[in-house]
This record gives C-alpha cells, sequence and structure tokens, in this order.
C-alpha cells in the first residue's frame, strides 16, 4: 500500500556514442563483437520464466556471413502456445494489481542496465544477428529502447494522474487505468531492436501480460533482451518469448477467448491476415481486443526547386541506403525538379561513390547485409526489373552478390514514369527511385500543387514523408496537400530518424493503426478505464424536489 505519490525521474534523451577510433566505446564493442562471435548460443523457449526445448530448431545467422551460426533456437508449436497463454494468465493478476510504481522500477532498472553492462551485448548481438554497422545499432538498440524504458516511465505517470477535473460537493469522481483482460500477442519485426523491445513491454508496463513472438531473423538478439528483462526483476510469465512459425503461434493465440489486444509490427499483408481472423472470432473473445499495429511505407522525398542542394542530396543518400533500405520510414521515392536535377545528381553520386559495403566488425562500412535471402532475391527482381525496363535508368548501383552474405549494392533508378512499379512497391532494400519532375517557372503554384498531387495519390501507405523547400508558401501549400500522406512528416530533412519524446512514429491508410510508439497515446491502448463515484453521503429517499406538493 502507498503511502506517498511518488514522481518518475524526468526522462532524457540518451545520448549517441560516436565510435570514433581510439574512443574506449570503440573499443569495448569490438572486444564484445570478438567474444560474442566466437560462442554458438542454444536458445530455448521462455514460458513462466522456465526455458524449454522441443528440438524443432533453427539456425541463427550472420546475414554479412552466413556460414558463421551465432546460434540454434527451439521454434514452438501448439503445445508451447497453450503453455505460454496459461503462463500469461496466471502471471497477469498479481502483476496488474502492483503498485504502478513498483513496475515504474522494474523499467526504470531496464534502462539503467541498458545504459551500462547490457550495452554492448545487445549493440553486439543487434550487429552480428541483424547486421547493423555500429552507429545504427547504437542508436536503435541502445539509444531508442533506452528511451522507450524512461518515456514510457514517464508517460504512465501522466496518464495515471489524468483525472476528472470536478467533483460536486459531497462527492468524489476518479479515473482507474486498468491492465486488459486477458493477455497481449506482441508481433515483432527483425529491423529494429527497440521497436522489439518496445512492443511486448510497453503493454505489460501497464500492467498487462503478454505472449512475445519475434521474428525469425531476429531471435537471436531478442534473447539477450530476455536476459535484459529478467535481471531488471521482470517477474516470470509477465512477458514469454515463443519464437516459431507465424501460423503455428499465431493461429491458436488468436483463437484464445482470453486474447485481448496484440502490438504488431510488420508486413501489410500479415497483419490485415490476422485482423481477419480477430474479427471472425470476435464472439468468441471475452472482451473487444485492442488492435494496434505499423505496417508498410514507400516514404518520399519531395524537393521544391528552392532545396539546398547538398542537404537534400544527403538526406537521400541516408534516407534511403542506411541500415540498407531496411527502415519502415526509409525513403524510397524521390521527387526532383528539372531545373535542380543536374545539380543534386552530381552531389548524390559524389556521395554514393564513397560509401563501403562489408562486414560489420570494419567500422569503415556504412552498408552491410540484407537480412535474409529471401529478403536479397525480392530486392535483386526490382533491380533486375528496373535494368530491363525502357522508362527507368540505373544511375548507380545494381549489383548483388550472396555468395558470402546477402550484400545489395546502394541503388538508385531514373524514372520517367512517376506510377513506374519501384515508385510504387515496397522493396524494404538499398533502393531509391527517383521522378525527375517538369517545373514550369511561369507558374509555380501549380507546378508544385500537381506534384503534391502524384505523390499523395501514388502510394496506399501513408508511413513518413519529406519534404525539401526554402519556401515558406510551398511548405505550407505541401502540407496542406500531403495532411494524410504520412503520418511522420519532415521538413528539410530526412524521413528516417524518429526519436522517441520527439517524433512519436506510426503512419495511417495501410501503413498502420497510427497508434504512436514513444508517446503516451500508444500506452493508453494498453489500459481500460474505470469511472469510479464515490458519494460521502447518500441520499436517505428517493424523493426529488420536484415531487413536492405546493
Amino acid at each position: 500500500m502507498s503511502n506517498s505519490i511518488y514522481r518518475v525521474p524526468p526522462a532524457v534523451n540518451e545520448p549517441i556514442s560516436s565510435f570514433a577510433p581510439g574512443t574506449p566505446e570503440r573499443m569495448s564493442l569490438q572486444a564484445k563483437l570478438v567474444e560474442m562471435s566466437a560462442e554458438t548460443v542454444d536458445i530455448p523457449i521462455i514460458i513462466g520464466g522456465k526455458e524449454i526445448r522441443t528440438g524443432n530448431t533453427e539456425n541463427c545467422v550472420m546475414p554479412h556471413n552466413h556460414q558463421h551460426v551465432l546460434g540454434s533456437y527451439h521454434k514452438a508449436g501448439e503445445k508451447e502456445v497453450q503453455m505460454a497463454i496459461d503462463a500469461s494468465l496466471e502471471s497477469r493478476k498479481a502483476w496488474s494489481e502492483m503498485p504502478w510504481e513498483a513496475r515504474v522500477a522494474v523499467f526504470k532498472k531496464m534502462a539503467t542496465l541498458l545504459q551500462g553492462p547490457y550495452r554492448d551485448i545487445i549493440n553486439a548481438s543487434t550487429m552480428l544477428g541483424q547486421s547493423k554497422n555500429a552507429f545504427q545499432a547504437e542508436i536503435d538498440a541502445a539509444c531508442e529502447l533506452i528511451d522507450f524504458f524512461n518515456f514510457n516511465c514517464e508517460y504512465v505517470q501522466q496518464i495515471y494522474t489524468e483525472q476528472p477535473p470536478h467533483s460536486p460537493d459531497g462527492m468524489w469522481n476518479q479515473v482507474e487505468y486498468r491492465g486488459l483482460e486477458g493477455f497481449v500477442f506482441a508481433v515483432t519485426p527483425f529491423n529494429f531492436t527497440s521497436i522489439a523491445a518496445n512492443l511486448p513491454t510497453a503493454p505489460a508496463l501497464m500492467g498487462n501480460s503478454v505472449i512475445w513472438k519475434p521474428a525469425s531473423s531476429s531471435v537471436y538478439s531478442g534473447y539477450f533482451l530476455m536476459k535484459l528483462f529478467k535481471e531488471a526483476g521482470l517477474p516470470d510469465g509477465v512477458i514469454n518469448f515463443v519464437p516459431g512459425s507465424g501460423a503455428q503461434v499465431g493461429d491458436p493465440v488468436l483463437e484464445s477467448e482470453h486474447f485481448a489486444g496484440i502490438h504488431f509490427t510488420g508486413s501489410t499483408a500479415v497483419f490485415q491476415g490476422m485482423w481477419k481472423k480477430i474479427g471472425n472470432n470476435i464472439q468468441n473473445y471475452k472482451t473487444y481486443p485492442r488492435i494496434v499495429g505499423e505496417t508498410g511505407g514507400k516514404n518520399f522525398i519531395l524537393a521544391h526547386p528552392s532545396s539546398k542542394v547538398k542537404g537534400l542530396a544527403t538526406a537521400m543518400v541516408r534516407g534511403a541506403f542506411e541500415y540498407q533500405g531496411q527502415k519502415c520510414s526509409a525513403a524510397s521515392r524521390c521527387y526532383i525538379p528539372n531545373n535542380l536535377w543536374e545539380d543534386v545528381k552530381a552531389e548524390f553520386l559524389a556521395q554514393v561513390n564513397t560509401i563501403k559495403m562489408g562486414d560489420v566488425n570494419d567500422f569503415s562500412n556504412f552498408v552491410n547485409a540484407v537480412i535474409d535471402d529471401s529478403a536479397f532475391n525480392n530486392i535483386a527482381s526490382y533491380i533486375d526489373f528496373a535494368k530491363s525496363a525502357d522508362d527507368a535508368e540505373i544511375i548507380c548501383g545494381g549489383g548483388y552478390n550472396n555468395s558470402t552474405g546477402y550484400f545489395v549494392e546502394p541503388t538508385a533508378i531514373v524514372t520517367t514514369n512517376p506510377h513506374f512499379k519501384t515508385m510504387e512497391e515496397e522493396i524494404f532494400g538499398p533502393v531509391l527511385t527517383i521522378y525527375v519532375y517538369d517545373w514550369d517557372a511561369s507558374d509555380n503554384d501549380k507546378s508544385w500543387e500537381d506534384i503534391c498531387n502524384i505523390v499523395d495519390s501514388t502510394s496506399e501507405y501513408a508511413l513518413t514523408g519529406a519534404i525539401f523547400s526554402q519556401c515558406r508558401e510551398a511548405i505550407n501549400t505541401a502540407r496542406r496537400l500531403l495532411v494524410h500522406s504520412a503520418g511522420n512528416f519532415y521538413v528539410n530533412d530526412k524521413p528516417t530518424g524518429a526519436v522517441v519524446g520527439q517524433q512519436p512514429f506510426g503512419g495511417s491508410r495501410t501503413s498502420g493503426t497510427n497508434d504512436k510508439a514513444g508517446s503516451a497515446a500508444n500506452l493508453m491502448r494498453w489500459v481500460s478505464q474505470r469511472s469510479i463515484k464515490e458519494t460521502f453521503v447518500p441520499p436517505p429517499n428517493y424523493h426529488y424536489p420536484f415531487l413536492e406538493t405546493e
């Protein structure tokens, strides 16, 4: 029982380590990479705190050196899923009744451990298992995840302090924020370790128990996250780690009467399929499930003739090619006016020509490998399509090789067709398609409105987008015409790199439910409010004044 009103320490964004040559953090991370590369880990299913091994295993390999096996993980079947459901329901009661400040303390400890002894572990596992360079791993697996933990703890206090503003004399109105009745299903992607951790931990922080199915290609880093959760004091069964195939894990979960919500990041098709299954099972659930998801994107950069060339070119390079374009927010289509194109092209190619590609252990490599064979083949098919097209030209890159690792060169396609295949379809790789549009200097307003309308109508997605302009009127016009084109909208910056507490992340249309990870809005999805009215002195009888006779 609390006899205090606690105040959570204010959250601040975690500083990013530079990993410059000679720095302690560089040497420490390099040592951890060597250490973890030399080990082969047997990764169990973890249910109710117990390790379970089914013998049905799959290897975790380095994408940049796919002959190097980092470990193998055990895959869950229907039996293990039911065990996870049972463990979640068993842990839920005690966890949901734990004082909120005690739950917050667990997650504040997670942040502190990740700042210290777990930083190299989580960064190195992300680099080795997901082929991220040191900087990309640091901003994701360390900094963003620390921010998720710290800011979410601060948001908890904000949410709980939101109470009815008025209680008349003689009564007290209150609101309780209850965890959901049942369990939450977290389905997480390979590309961001921070997202893989936030999807199960955000509902858990709000008093829920969770079944977590990590992406098959990021089970390795997920296993070390589970070790972090355990060391921070998260009770057994609050988060259950259940790797396996989507159908074998997902189908029995979605059929359970106790299913209370899904927290998802992944493909549009998978999310829509899950939504259909939830709808078909709706009469079987004890409560209406919360459906929260972030899916695909076809993110744009739109340049106005007033754009600064170097800043625009840099945004194109970073936005399209960081982490091999495997970011939900990565720039994939670009619109540049013809009177600016030659200067932009020269600067863009000059920067691309300096990019090095290779193993994550070489810190001079800006680009590493794509995640697996399936992704490699898919990206290569789009490049081959562009090579054979009459209305497109590859101006850089276009090569790919999977003999050692799944390497795809940073590739830029220029097309004369604003609806070219690679302008419309999500590729999820280091491929940027550029459309050079005609600019009519005699009618600036119409030219700008026309290209804005093309950008808005080209894609089914609406995740991120960026515009470049030094003209305030043009910026305002783009903000108005592209109001539904992106959930995260950037002005004179690349469309990637959302920061927790600064740019809450999410998109609409077929990009997801836009429940803004990195804000209190997301946490509100994982509670069910209860309004409480207490009357101190109840009326002695049913009579109202209007019943009195004159």
